[in-house]
């Protein structure tokens, strides 16, 4: 039996250690420097447990999704 979602522990807890993952995501995606990326928003959805981080970059954006759980990327759209 595994513990459900509330019972595991974070590797992503905070928005402290949310935001460079995504910065880490863009950087690799897209090829920019960290000096180049700017947080525009962070939101973290209790039911999920998920991180959404909103990130702008050389006249882009894109939203990050990340587990908290596992401390992964899930998904960078680009809006």
């Amino acid at each position: 039996m595994n513990p459900g979602i509330g019972l595991m522990k974070r590797r992503l807890p905070t928005e402290k250690e949310a935001i460079p993952v995504a910065v880490s995501g863009i950087i690799k995606k897209y090829s920019v420097t960290a000096d180049q990326v700017k947080t525009l928003e962070t939101k973290y959805d209790e039911d999920s447990g998920d991180w959404y981080v909103a990130l702008g970059f050389n006249e882009k954006r894109a939203i990050i999704k990340m587990d908290s759980v596992q401390g992964t990327i899930s998904e960078i759209k680009e809006i």
